[in-house]
């Protein structure tokens, strides 16, 4: 069975308020002092408002499910000894305009340099996916062939419709905002590994990104683990739809390593500009509308995932996560996205009761 591991991002807030907060380091502190969190699970980001958790390398969903629910308790409880709670949202509801503090890494005070206004609106929170592959060459026939699945997977995560106090209208406003680095979108396509490597390498040689960790495309060989790294979904708000999203994505690697291993032909190249516009119809729409299917024709929300859902078919089968993936698939198409239950609290009870949704489910079991 192909081994997977994930990572998430959160943020800090205030509960009173709901602003973000900079107590990234005490936070990380405190859950590398915690019996729930090891050596280095915990990790800082770009901003001192965020932090970073990693789980270990795992070969079940029942695993990634234990060990999220571990690291979000235990950034929780840390948290709570500082007075602010921790938040799984792909942007902060709220912000008070004042500027954020940068973590004092080289390589973070390198992109304010760079970039200081982007730097500054960074304020956005993933989930990472890495999927084990048998080397690069292997990598990059995963890679071309889940392309077209980006978009799919980007709605399917949307949980960032507010910004600056007010819904955006997109269901993932992380996206656009990520979009916004030189080196972004969906994942070119790659004649083999080689070709991959020389054009990661022409980027850094260009001087227009300084290190290949400066390549935000939504999947991407991971440059310290033999694994694909899937990047597109927003952080999620429940642990359960991040192990629904693991299980897909182990899934679609698995079925990209089938056929290539069985001579089959990757999907047709679809023009970049119809995939980065998918890209942008998912984050605008999120499963309320319509999405681009891989075979580029815009359908039905749910017959997408429905395709989806047989396409990795055999792979769920074989790892025996068919009925877990299954049922969170059915779950999500009834109750929504993380951004549909973020605007719902906001239509009830304003961003209080936002505010008061992200920090209680953020670490419910």
């Amino acid at each position: 069975m192909t081994t997977i591991g994930v990572e998430e991002e959160y943020l800090l807030v205030d509960p009173a308020v709901g602003l973000p907060v900079p107590y990234s380091e005490k936070v990380r502190l405190a859950a590398d002092l915690a019996d729930l969190a090891r050596g280095k699970e915990v990790q800082s980001e770009l901003l001192q408002v965020q932090v970073e958790v990693g789980t270990p390398v795992c070969d079940t969903l029942e695993e990634v499910g234990g060990h999220l629910l571990r690291l979000r308790h235990a950034v929780g409880a840390a948290a709570e000894e500082h007075g602010c709670r921790m938040v799984a949202a792909g942007t902060p509801p709220l912000r008070d305009g004042r500027p954020v503090g940068v973590t004092d890494e080289a390589r973070y005070r390198a992109m304010v340099v760079q970039a200081p206004q982007l730097v500054a609106e960074q304020l956005v929170n993933g989930m990472h996916v890495h999927v084990a592959v048998p080397g690069r060459e292997a990598g990059v026939q995963v890679l071309n062939r889940i392309r077209v699945w980006l978009p799919v997977l980007t709605a399917m995560s949307a949980n960032s419709p507010l910004w600056d106090g007010h819904d955006t209208g997109f269901a993932s406003w992380r996206t656009v905002i990520f979009s916004r680095w030189p080196v972004t979108g969906v994942t070119p396509s790659f004649r083999d590994a080689a070709d991959y490597d020389r054009r990661l390498q022409r980027l850094v040689e260009s001087g227009l990104i300084s290190d290949t960790g400066q390549v935000y495309w939504q999947a991407r060989l991971s440059e310290r683990y033999p694994t694909v790294e899937v990047r597109c979904p927003d952080v999620q708000l429940h642990a359960d739809d991040a192990v629904m999203l693991a299980g897909i994505v182990r899934a679609l690697v698995e079925t990209a390593l089938a056929e290539a291993t069985a001579g089959q032909a990757p999907p047709p190249d679809r023009a970049p500009e119809l995939l980065q516009a998918a890209m942008w119809h998912a984050a605008r729409h999120g499963l309320d509308d319509t999405l681009i299917g891989p075979d580029g024709d815009l359908r039905r929300a749910g017959d997408v995932l429905c395709g989806l859902l047989r396409h990795i078919a055999p792979a769920l089968d074989a790892a025996g996560d068919t009925r877990q993936v299954t049922a969170l698939v059915h779950r999500l198409l009834q109750y929504g996205t993380g951004a549909d239950r973020q605007r719902a609290a906001l239509a009830q009870g304003g961003m209080r009761a936002v505010v008061d949704l992200l920090t209680g489910e953020s670490t419910a079991s």
